[in-house]
């Protein structure tokens, strides 16, 4: 009960000029499908490419799954002179550059988004957790939507684009904001308002099915799942594996107790969104404010909330490590706050830009194939 998937997105670019791969190697590709099969698949751009792992029942499992597919994708590109880096944004991928993956699928999206297709070079992290109760999503999902900016905030890692700072910590979603069906889920409580919405798209013939409702949380169309999709790729396996604890205990916590967060409501919705902007603005360093007392938050403060919340949760999947590493990302900073750090270092040592960004992706590059205590541990 609640088994746990997540799929991961990662940027493929040239070891030697660092820049994102404008289109993806055929025996590159190749050899990981021979090895993988379904836990590999392509992007909707060339530069990007996913992992994805079976449905776990434990944290262990699903570390060992990742650190297993993160590594036989780096061995690969090794070995056709290509790397791979797990970021939000990439900082040497441009827009006009990109080519789109032949497939039907994105060939149609891409005639429909023009110019917004092209520039969607952005890497997520999506987690599944199923739920017993597949008539709950709906109203699940809505609960949820309260905790989607601070699950962003410890997940940032797209500060740069097109080889520029852009002052966010978290601007993947600034980006993707501009494709439509994005950002917070609408206000829907009961699958039968979800499934009106639904129904008028794809009668006007605006969608074919739910796939193309891409909200930063939803009800997932091919598995019995909510999926988590507002968190950038984690950098390092140890952030990716704590935030989808986070989520999966969440999940359980809000499901048994169905009066946690029933009144979330427009006001609620509201302070979410400005939440939100605060979470890709600032990170961990963000001001929040409860959607539901109105009071301000750090993320501390929140995670205080939340831990106390969900200690049935940590009890019941054993995942107290996993949890306990929250505090670590907000103690040691997460994946943008080094990469802003190394670029300033450089730049601040008298480096060029371009120079900088090069540390940037070498470091991105290695912590993506790193191993880690705790993986070592489990």
């Amino acid at each position: 009960m609640y088994t746990i998937g997540l799929e991961e997105e990662f940027f493929v670019f040239d070891a030697a000029t660092r820049r994102a791969v404008r289109r993806l190697d055929k025996r590159f590709l190749a050899r990981l499908t021979e090895t993988l099969g379904d836990s590999i698949s392509t992007e909707m751009l060339q530069s990007q490419i996913e992992i994805v792992t079976p449905p776990c029942e434990t944290m262990i499992e699903a570390r060992a799954h990742l650190r297993r597919l993160r590594q036989t994708v780096g061995d690969a590109a090794a070995a056709r002179g290509l790397g791979v880096a797990a970021m939000g944004t990439f900082p040497l991928a441009f827009w006009p550059e990109m080519m789109p993956t032949e497939k039907a699928r994105y060939g149609a999206i891409m005639d429909d988004l023009q110019m917004i297709g092209s520039r969607n070079m952005m890497c997520g992290m999506h987690v599944h957790v199923a739920v017993p109760d597949l008539d709950q999503r709906v109203d699940l999902m809505m609960r949820l939507t309260a905790y989607l900016p601070l699950i962003l905030a410890l997940s940032a890692s797209s500060p740069f684009w097109q080889g520029h700072l852009t002052g966010l910590a978290a601007y993947r979603l600034a980006a993707y904001d501009e494709l439509p069906r994005t950002g917070l889920p609408e206000l829907f409580r009961t699958n039968e308002d979800y499934d009106e919405y639904i129904a008028a798209l794809v009668g006007a013939g605006i969608i074919p099915d739910a796939s193309y409702i891409w909200w930063a949380i939803r009800p997932s169309v091919g598995h019995p799942t909510i999926e988590l999709r507002v968190a950038d790729s984690c950098t390092r396996v140890e952030d990716a594996i704590a935030i989808a604890a986070l989520f999966r205990c969440l999940v359980r916590a809000l499901d048994r107790n169905r009066d946690l967060n029933a009144g979330f409501d427009r006001v609620g919705r509201a302070i979410t969104v400005e939440n939100k902007w605060h979470a890709q603005r600032y990170g961990i360093g963000a001001t929040f404010v409860d959607p539901f007392s109105r009071a301000p938050l750090t993320i501390d403060q929140w995670l205080d909330q939340v831990r106390d919340m969900i200690e049935p949760e940590v009890e019941a999947f054993g995942c107290q490590s996993e949890i306990d590493h929250l505090a670590h990302i907000v103690a040691s900073g997460t994946s943008a706050d080094r990469q802003i750090e190394i670029f300033k270092q450089a730049t601040g040592a008298g480096r060029r830009r371009l120079s900088a960004i090069k540390d940037v992706i070498d470091w991105a590059a290695a912590e993506t194939l790193a191993a880690d205590d705790l993986a070592s541990a489990a």
